[in-house]
């Protein structure tokens, strides 16, 4: 049975209406709960806004360098006005943004940034991402005739595959090594960017269409003889070798564990 009193609920209560609200009228009357402290709790509504804007920013900052301080944390703040953070970890706030940037396109001066941002989070989360043991050629080679046709496989729990559509890879890369390198403007281009991790290091490379559908089917877990059956649309009686050696890529990278 807890043992929080009607009172100090309150006060706790009161305390995050404090750090929520858009300005400090809730300071008064927690105050007044909180007898005999100075008039200095304030300072609570503007720390919990900050140390968020630099969460945010430690994940994402190359869009912060594009943005630059002002305008990326109009942006956090105007995020965490619709999406507050509601997980133990501050580390994970910011894993609604490109959801929330999808329906407030007018947040960011380009839409180009929010395939940027969105680039940069699975960047992080696939570095945090638990370790699982790869799947192996001798354990392919184990598979009897038989199971091929149903045989599926899972991800990795670093990879991530994202559909963008714009070239923000230039601008990451020319970003990440120089804060002051001149770039140009992203070209629109549709394309699948897959992100994953290899040991300690990070891992990301665009695909080429066919490549990006087959793989997506894969990480959905459709059966071989589906993949086999979308290659073949693609690459006709080429699909066979086009799958094996794929697959050998994919298993050499470390995206996929045992079935």
């Amino acid at each position: 049975m807890s043992s929080t009193t009607p009172e100090l609920l309150a006060q706790q209560r009161a305390f995050a209406a404090l750090l929520l609200a858009d300005d400090e009228a809730p300071v008064t009357p927690l105050l007044r709960a909180v007898k005999g402290q100075p008039p200095r709790i304030g300072v609570y509504h503007h720390a919990y806004r900050a140390r968020l804007i630099e969460a945010l920013r430690s994940n994402l900052p190359v869009v912060h360098r594009v943005l630059g301080d002002d305008d990326f944390a109009a942006l956090a703040l105007a995020y965490l006005a619709d999406e507050p953070s509601r997980k133990p970890s501050i580390r994970c706030f910011g894993d609604g943004l490109r959801d929330w940037l999808a329906n407030h396109p007018d947040a960011l001066p380009h839409p180009a940034l929010a395939d940027l941002a969105a680039m940069e989070w699975a960047l992080g989360y696939s570095f945090d991402a638990a370790d699982a043991a790869s799947l192996t050629f001798e354990a392919l080679a184990a598979m009897t005739p038989e199971q091929w046709p149903d045989a599926r496989f899972a991800p990795h729990p670093s990879v991530h595959l994202l559909t963008l559509q714009w070239a923000v890879e230039p601008i990451w890369q020319a970003l990440t090594h120089d804060e002051d390198a001149a770039t140009d403007e992203p070209e629109a281009l549709d394309h699948r960017l897959l992100i994953w991790r290899q040991g300690l290091e990070t891992r990301w490379r665009s695909l080429q269409p066919d490549e990006g559908e087959l793989l997506t089917a894969c990480l959905d877990g459709e059966p071989f003889a589906m993949l086999c059956e979308q290659a073949a649309i693609r690459r006709g009686d080429n699909a066979p070798t086009w799958v094996a050696s794929a697959l050998r890529r994919w298993i050499d990278d470390g995206l996929l564990i045992a079935p």
